[in-house]
């Protein structure tokens, strides 16, 4: 008998992964284990156990991976933007509520795990896109559109403000669809009241 594996799949670790992110959209991160994605996936209950050493590894895996998917969209919304900051803070605000409505459960986790003690490699994976919310932060002030000053105070606040925002919609006390209208006026509060005085 040969050492033939006790699985065969493409590319295990990902579907995995995939799995996992939508059982977590769905029953929450409570539910998630690793014998039951084998199970949902087709393979042995020890073939997972080949990428993820334990349950914890899948979970900060997810949240890895949020991080990076956080980064692209953002990035992606603002090289669509074009140049003018107003445009680009709208979209970098809405493509940011929108992963933050849509993947409520993903969101806690990449920002619950970040905060756990040994898990530099999370908080490595989240400088990026936070990055470019500091990034286009100092943007606006160089083009004189903000206050200057620490670009972390105002940044700060936006981002609490996005925060509180996808709170609210995700606790079912704002209607999903008035999403849209209430990110923008709530970046034009911001640009006002943080505009040189």
């Amino acid at each position: 008998m040969t050492g033939v594996p006790t699985y065969h799949h493409g590319n295990l670790r990902s579907t995995l992964l995939a799995a996992a992110e939508n059982s977590l959209r769905q029953h929450g991160v409570g539910q998630l284990s690793l014998r039951e994605l084998a199970r949902e996936v087709g393979v042995s209950h020890a073939a997972p156990r080949r990428h993820f050493a334990d349950r914890q590894a899948l979970l900060d895996a997810l949240a890895e991976a949020g991080f990076a998917r956080l980064h692209a969209e953002l990035h992606a919304a603002l090289a669509a933007a074009g140049p003018d900051f107003g445009p680009r803070l709208h979209a970098m605000a809405t493509a940011y509520l929108r992963f933050a409505t849509e993947d409520a459960a993903l969101l806690e986790l990449m920002f619950a795990g970040k905060h756990r003690e040994g898990a530099d490699h999370l908080v490595a994976a989240a400088a990026a896109p936070l990055g470019l919310m500091h990034d286009l932060i100092v943007e606006g002030q160089e083009q004189g559109v903000l206050e200057a000053g620490p670009p972390d105070r105002p940044g700060i606040v936006l981002f609490a403000t996005l925060q509180g925002i996808a709170t609210l919609v995700n606790g079912n006390l704002v209607a999903p669809e008035l999403l849209d209208g209430i990110t923008r006026d709530a970046v034009d509060q911001f640009l006002r009241g943080a505009r040189p005085r």
